[in-house]
């Protein structure tokens, strides 16, 4: 499901809600979580699950193609952990 597909479900759900609406509150919503993350904090969503950023150190690779050594730099990654609840739904 992408997120034209969300709003839609959504208006379709909710008859009273205008498509319009419902895009402002997708949006809303994504942005917020967005702007947390970026700000270093954690966003809880009981029952669903957790979005926050990790730090991940600066490391020495190898570059696939041709095997020089490549300096990849520090830089901080999203990630998300389901919550319980959403395994068990998901597991059943």
């Amino acid at each position: 499901m992408n997120k034209s597909d969300l709003i839609t479900k959504i208006v379709n759900l909710n008859p009273r809600v205008y498509q319009k609406d419902a895009s402002k509150i997708v949006n809303i919503f994504f942005n917020t979580i967005s702007n947390a993350i970026v700000k270093n904090d954690r966003v809880e969503l009981r029952g669903f699950g957790v979005f926050g950023s990790k730090e991940r150190d600066a490391r020495i690779a190898r570059n696939p193609k041709n095997g020089s050594v490549v300096a990849v730099p520090a830089k901080k990654i999203p990630y998300f952990r389901m919550g319980k609840n959403m395994k068990d739904r998901l597991n059943k």
